[in-house]
């Protein structure tokens, strides 16, 4: 990857991590499905009015929208609203790395080299190290069930699905990313806002909208365009230039930059484990992003340049002469 793409790769994951401590503060005031549904509306107007129409078929539109957008965060918010501690799932839907390198492999034949395989396993470590400090050591906190921990992996599978279809129709349609991620958040609003009147009581619409305060209101400003239509727009086109298994493991920056925001923000305290996970994450990160380089970089070193020298016949192997073209004179005859 280029380094500007890997600036924005992170930048990215600065903006995701940061989501979390912006969701809690805008859920202190507000139900889940309805913050989401709101979301979702403040990212199609006005934006819909000034960008055009993606030019590619209505179904994947619906598609993606279904996956990334509906599917991860109904099936995310159900489960914290559930009883799923939000700082597990935090690290639970970081699993999405591992379903976008598996769907990319099964479904467009991408071949993840030694280097991501090695570092998505040891960030793999990384997170495991987190969730097990988060729960306690045996993986259980508070009223997370079997049930609510399915739900956030069902998240991140669709977080994986939406992914490959953000490639599919890039690849196919040349569509900009932002008219992608602006006209497919019309899918979710209406779904979302039926499963608040569903899961969150019989409170109108107006009522909700009336209560809306100044901390919500910037929740809003930020999770619709900052980590939305920003961050989505930036993910998509990276998805675009690079294959899946090189872009996806850097969400798993995600929880670090969330629970060192919750520290700096939310003053959490961070513990010797935490810190021990953020590190193998890292590692992990450094060694799907250079391994490659550094490996050709190596190989590179290790080959002798033998440009420019002249070997005396002695070292020239019996076959490298009998291949050789006859050997023709240069010198000028001499005259009669």
């Amino acid at each position: 990857m280029f380094i500007k793409d890997i600036f924005l790769a992170i930048s990215v994951m600065l903006i995701w991590g940061l989501n979390f401590v912006v969701i809690k503060i805008g859920l202190n005031h507000m139900s889940p499905f309805f913050l989401a549904g709101l979301r979702f509306a403040l990212v199609v107007f006005p934006a819909v009015f000034f960008i055009p129409m993606p030019r590619a078929p209505l179904k994947w539109l619906i598609i993606y929208g279904v996956t990334i957008s509906f599917g991860q965060f109904a099936l995310l918010f159900l489960a914290v609203q559930l009883g799923m501690s939000v700082g597990v799932a935090s690290l639970v839907i970081q699993s999405q790395a591992f379903f976008t390198m598996f769907l990319g492999v099964l479904l467009l034949s991408e071949k993840p080299g030694k280097s991501q395989m090695i570092g998505a396993l040891v960030a793999c470590m990384g997170i495991a190290c987190l969730a097990k400090d988060a729960v306690g050591g045996d993986f259980r906190v508070g009223n997370v069930s079997l049930l609510t921990l399915f739900l956030t992996l069902g998240a991140a599978a669709c977080w994986a699905m939406g992914n490959i279809a953000n490639k599919i129709i890039l690849r196919r349609w040349q569509v900009p990313t932002l008219s992608l991620v602006v006209w497919s958040a019309w899918v979710p609003i209406v779904p979302f806002f039926v499963c608040s009147w569903m899961f969150e009581g019989d409170i109108s619409m107006l009522t909700r909208v009336m209560e809306i305060n100044t901390q919500t209101i910037l929740s809003l400003i930020y999770l619709s365009f900052f980590a939305t239509i920003i961050g989505y727009g930036i993910w998509g086109g990276l998805l675009k230039r690079y294959e899946t298994w090189r872009v996806a493991p850097f969400s798993l920056l995600v929880p670090v930059v969330g629970l060192t925001s919750a520290s700096l923000i939310l003053r959490e305290v961070l513990s010797a484990t935490q810190m021990l996970g953020v590190a193998i994450v890292v590692i992990g990160l450094l060694i799907n992003t250079f391994g490659g380089y550094l490996r050709r970089r190596q190989k590179l070193s290790a080959t002798p340049d033998l440009s420019g020298t002249v070997l005396p016949l002695c070292f020239i192997p019996n076959s490298a002469l009998k291949s050789a073209p006859p050997f023709k004179s240069v010198m000028p005859k001499a005259s009669a």
